[in-house]
């Protein structure tokens, strides 16, 4: 064992992990080796046992079960053709608005988000349904890229999330209480992304042509039928999850077993369910929670080590000595979020940060609840900030090759985007009770 000044070690640890991660190598691993190293070498054998305890204690989880089965609804969702039959429906109420198809795409990204719960998919189905029929109406590459990348990515937002689903157990908060904060900060952003989009198209109508009436010219009945039709399986999917928590039916595990057998029966209604797609939804379920739970169990092993070295106590004197009082710390962690979403994912990011920074809430004097709000929408930028980005990536890799799509013309639709972000933050702070009034509201 050697002697280390707990400074010493935070620097050696959090150095090693961003010389890891700046390598090329997957987060897992640098993550999970500094840990097992510098415990050994700080503690001897005896670091084992607390990676040991601090490991099975993520893995044995309850509330974690909902992840692989909010993953396995969203999957299931994918493949039922809801997002078609719903665009379909939206293009003939708002396709004659400016920019109407861009801001359909936002809406139809918010409404699946409250289904999904993964970038991933909510993307996937985008980039699939909605960009193609932008670009072949004229619309602008970037405003369609933009609108595509900033509507996928609140399906990581707005319940049921995974992320939360994540955040909660290591912050020590209800997830039930997280899902119903988490929904007006979602819509907020969605409202900011659609505001943006109409205004930029009246200002610049060339960007995003409207759509010719004889393509819409649908009996007002027909439309509205349409419409019932297509989000009135939405309505029914986002009651059996969310309903059930905010009445206080059911908790969060629960709840996410009731939408994969709701998210199977839609599936199977819309005759898209067969051996091939459950398999598929199977083995897309077992890849991402394979890879949460191996990030999560390397990330925890690192965090035992990090603060029973003491260098827990380090970074929280540093944040808290920051000039500014409260206001000065919080901008201080709200940066170091926001920067660590340029080189690593999420996931990565909310094990190693929530359970370092999360004591610092109720030591400054922030409701525990509007602070992990606030670093969740935060990391709503960490989509889509190069060079990292997973939804610009997402979208790159999806979309069609005829498109003749360039990353750089993704990244320049996205910028608009994640400075309403930081407005959406804005408005949060202006505003807390955007984040605490619905669950306030809700039924013990």
């Amino acid at each position: 064992m050697i002697e280390l000044s707990p400074e010493i070690t935070t620097i050696i640890m959090l150095g090693a992990i961003v010389l890891g991660v700046l390598t090329g190598f997957p987060l897992a691993i640098p993550i999970g080796g500094v840990g097992v190293i510098m415990g050994y070498l700080l503690f001897g054998p005896s670091s084992f046992e607390i990676i040991y305890s601090r490991v099975f204690s993520l893995v044995t989880s309850y509330t974690l079960l909902a992840v692989p089965l909010f993953v396995f609804m969203g999957s299931m969702l994918e493949h039922s053709g809801i997002a078609e039959k719903m665009y379909d429906a939206l293009y003939l109420w708002l396709g004659g608005l400016k920019g109407g198809l861009a801001i359909i795409t936002v809406l139809i990204g918010t409404i699946m988000a409250a289904c999904v719960g993964i970038i991933a998919a909510s993307i996937t189905m985008l980039a699939l349904v909605a960009l193609p029929a932008m670009l072949k109406r004229g619309y602008n590459k970037s405003l369609a890229s933009g609108a595509v990348v900033a509507g996928g990515c609140l399906g990581i937002l707005i319940p049921p999330s995974i992320m939360l689903v994540i955040y909660g157990p290591m912050a020590w908060i209800s997830v039930g209480k997280l899902f119903m904060a988490a929904f007006f900060p979602g819509f907020t952003l969605s409202a900011l992304y659609c505001l943006y989009i109409g205004l930029r198209c009246y200002l610049q109508p060339q960007i995003a042509p409207v759509i010719p009436p004889e393509e819409r010219q649908v009996p007002f009945l027909k439309k509205t039928a349409l419409l019932a039709t297509s989000l009135l399986p939405t309505a029914i999917l986002i009651i059996a999850v969310l309903g059930v928590i905010f009445l206080g039916i059911a908790a969060p595990t629960e709840a996410a077993a009731t939408g994969a057998f709701v998210a199977t029966i839609l599936a199977i209604v819309y005759r898209q369910f067969n051996l091939q797609i459950l398999k598929g939804t199977a083995l897309v379920t077992l890849r991402l929670t394979s890879m949460i739970l191996l990030i999560g169990s390397c990330a925890f092993a690192f965090v035992g080590i990090f603060l029973s070295a003491g260098c827990g106590d380090v970074i929280e004197n540093l944040i808290l000595g920051t000039p500014g009082g409260k206001w000065g710390a919080f901008a201080v962690v709200m940066f170091i979020v926001f920067l660590l979403g340029f080189f690593i994912d999420w996931i990565g990011i909310l094990f190693i940060i929530v359970p370092i920074i999360s004591p610092l809430a109720p030591v400054l004097g922030f409701n525990e609840l509007w602070f992990a709000m606030m670093i969740c929408v935060n990391l709503q930028m960490s989509f889509m900030t190069p060079p990292f980005a997973p939804g610009i990536f997402f979208l790159r890799g999806t979309a069609s090759e005829e498109l003749g799509l360039t990353m750089a013309e993704i990244i320049r639709g996205v910028i608009p985007f994640v400075i309403l972000v930081m407005v959406g933050l804005g408005l949060c702070i202006a505003f807390p009770q955007i984040i605490l009034w619905l669950p306030s509201q809700m039924i013990k």
